[in-house]
């Protein structure tokens, strides 16, 4: 039976949206270009995509290829995150044979709107949007690579009749919702779905922190206040002694740290800025020049590890080794994370790229187990290429000497774990010493990368923005340490524990601790250390708080210094009472 024109209503239509068959070639892989649409059939708005026909009754197949300079003509005008010196471009190849619409047809769909369960949007190394949908039936389709734009209009199109409400999990999944009479006066803008207006928002809270980025944040609270604030920027705070000024919905009495995070939506720009992609007072131009600049410079590295041939890399066996070693780990990293899941991922083949990738640019260091773990929620965040590698080398600035081979720096941390758990806490101290535990190796996995096998995926993307911020102060992550081992003090004192199952214990603490209150005993010891009228020097060193001065001496009250800095461990203070200088910890 035909159609009539009543039944069919054409509301939206996009062309140059493509489906990645991902075929198994030598050097290619086949994308098959077509039609998106949203039509009305019958009054049912349906969303169709079907692929490009010519009056042949072919389509050309598009294919990512090795630029070899031969044959056919390039589009060479390459996005952010592109690959130009590697090339992998989109060519279209003239004189190839056309592809049968039977290979390409059989990719067709037709879903009803009102059968859309979840979108989820994403963006590649590449720089091009993509958009995964699922219908209500938990059936993925095959996911939609807009390469020449148009994912807002889409979706603005999509509006006039579902409602796309953001998850409070993951910031580019959208739920889809039946039209209500009151959702049509929501604003498309404040779903968030595009990071078109990310740098605008980063520029309008740099210069109004207050208004602009607190509005959107989840409750960020005075520590990251400060971090998200320029240097020269001017601080304001509301006090008992200066009711005037107006407070603020989200002031909160008490401790004050983050426990919310970043909003999921603005976490890829915040992210460049904590780590030290973007400088803080950068315009949209300067960091849009900064982009193209690094997208070079990183692809120009890329480049030096991908042209080795086999038989060069028999010859270097250190390349050779590093990736062995990237190969191995990447093949066991946040597997159970959808972005990294499954075979052949591409997600997978970022996260080794970007690896590789690093080697080049830090030979001295280059690969050393554990570095992937510190990448991949950072890939997850970005979801590219060029923008996952600078930050990575921004978050190495941090850490980077703890991946060193003489370990130094982490028999550093372990010793300043050590003289702040001392202070805190002499009697727990006391046990770890008495069952071989004292040097508290069991804590290396938790300085080494963060924490990042304790805690659940989405909680280290709140830990570490907490890090980040370096409030209040460089060392928090051993106020961290301490606080989780204060959790377990009740468990480890007065039991049988010996060094093995000591181990044994802290291991499997792995997801079993809560971020929130971790943190706020990590910020309550913090703050009562800070209160000590006489800190001991070494635990002044540690917090930063340790000014030299010429003139200034240690103070001589020892007695005094153990009472306030031992923290209610009267017993402990007693023993060390009698002594005639201030205690030293190891």
């Amino acid at each position: 039976m035909e159609q009539t024109v009543e039944d069919y209503k054409l509301i939206f239509e996009k062309e140059g949206v493509y489906l990645h068959t991902n075929a198994k070639r030598s050097n290619q892989d086949t994308t098959i270009p077509g039609f998106i649409r949203i039509v009305e059939r019958a009054g049912v708005p349906t969303l169709e995509w079907s692929p490009l026909e010519n009056e042949s009754g072919s389509g050309p197949a598009v294919f990512y290829t090795k630029k070899d300079g031969e044959g056919g003509e390039e589009d060479t005008i390459f996005d952010p995150g592109y690959e130009p010196d590697w090339a992998i471009i989109s060519t279209v190849k003239k004189d190839r044979e056309l592809t049968p619409v039977k290979e390409s047809g059989k990719w067709a769909f037709s879903l009803p709107l009102s059968e859309l369960y979840s979108l989820r949007r994403a963006r590649f190394s590449l720089g091009r949007n993509f958009l995964v949908l699922t219908s209500r039936g938990g059936h993925p389709l095959p996911p939609l690579h807009f390469h020449r734009g148009g994912t807002r209009e889409l979706l603005r199109a999509m509006h006039h009749y579902i409602i796309l409400d953001q998850s409070p999990v993951d910031g580019r999944l959208f739920l889809a919702y039946p039209h209500d009479s009151g959702a049509l006066s929501q604003s498309f803008d404040k779903l968030h779905l595009f990071d078109d207006g990310g740098s605008d928002l980063v520029t309008r809270f740099i210069h109004d922190p207050y208004a602009t980025t607190f509005g959107g944040f989840s409750k960020v609270t005075n520590f990251f206040r400060a971090a998200l604030r320029p240097p020269d920027s001017p601080v304001r705070s509301r006090t008992a002694q200066d009711p005037s000024m107006t407070p603020h919905s989200d002031d909160e009495p008490g401790f004050e740290l983050i426990t919310c995070g970043i909003t999921p939506s603005f976490r890829k720009d915040v992210w460049k800025f904590l780590l030290g992609f973007y400088p803080w007072n950068s315009t949209t131009k300067e960091r849009e020049d900064l982009l193209r600049v690094k997208t070079d410079e990183y692809f120009r590295m890329k480049v030096q590890w991908k042209s080795v041939s086999e038989e060069q890399e028999m010859r270097n066996s250190l390349l050779r080794g590093y990736r062995s070693l990237i190969e191995r780990d990447v093949s066991r990293t946040d597997r159970q994370n959808t972005f990294f899941s499954g075979n052949d991922n591409p997600g997978l083949t970022l996260l080794h790229d970007v690896l590789m990738t690093y080697c080049m640019y830090n030979f001295d260091l280059g690969y050393v187990q554990g570095m992937s773990d510190l990448l991949s929620p950072i890939l997850f965040i970005t979801q590219n290429e060029v923008e996952s590698f600078w930050c990575l080398t921004g978050f190495m600035e941090l850490v980077h000497q703890n991946f060193e081979e003489s370990q130094e720096a982490m028999k550093q941390q372990l010793l300043q774990l050590s003289i702040l758990l001392k202070a805190l806490d002499p009697e727990l101290c006391d046990f770890l010493d008495s069952q071989d535990s004292g040097s508290l190796c069991f804590c290396f996995r938790w300085l080494l990368i963060w924490f990042k096998r304790e805690f659940s995926f989405e909680d280290i993307l709140t830990l570490w923005e907490v890090l980040w911020t370096h409030n209040p102060c460089d060392n928090f992550h051993l106020l961290i340490a301490c606080s989780i081992l204060e959790s377990q003090r009740g468990e480890l004192i007065g039991s049988d524990h010996d060094f093995n199952t000591i181990l044994k214990h802290i291991n499997e603490l792995t997801m079993k601790l809560d971020l929130q209150t971790v943190l706020r005993g990590a910020e309550a010891i913090y703050l009562q250390l800070v209160q000590c009228k006489e800190l001991p020097l070494k635990v002044q060193q540690v917090l930063g708080l340790y000014v030299p001065s010429s003139s200034a001496e240690i103070s001589p009250d020892p007695q005094n210094s153990e009472t306030q800095c031992l923290l209610g461990q009267s017993q402990a203070v007693a023993a060390a009472s009698n002594s005639a200088h201030v205690p030293t910890y190891p």
